[in-house]
């Protein structure tokens, strides 16, 4: 996260303060979840950059 503390310092502060509260408090908000570390690091990668709908090989379009 690097890149983000040199580019948006506010943003990587904020970030570190969710992160805190998350893993400080007890959330009972439904739509709230705590996702592992592997699900943070791809959401994270290039796949976000891409769209697509349908399943592989089933495409809506070649999303």
């Amino acid at each position: 996260m690097r890149d983000l503390l040199e580019t948006d310092p506010w943003i990587y502060n904020q970030i570190l303060d969710e992160t805190t509260r998350q893993r400080t408090g007890l959330e009972l908000v439904p739509s709230e979840n705590y996702v592992s570390k592997a699900v943070m690091q791809a959401m994270g990668s290039p796949l976000t950059n891409k769209y697509s709908e349908g399943y592989p090989g089933k495409r809506y379009y070649g999303g």
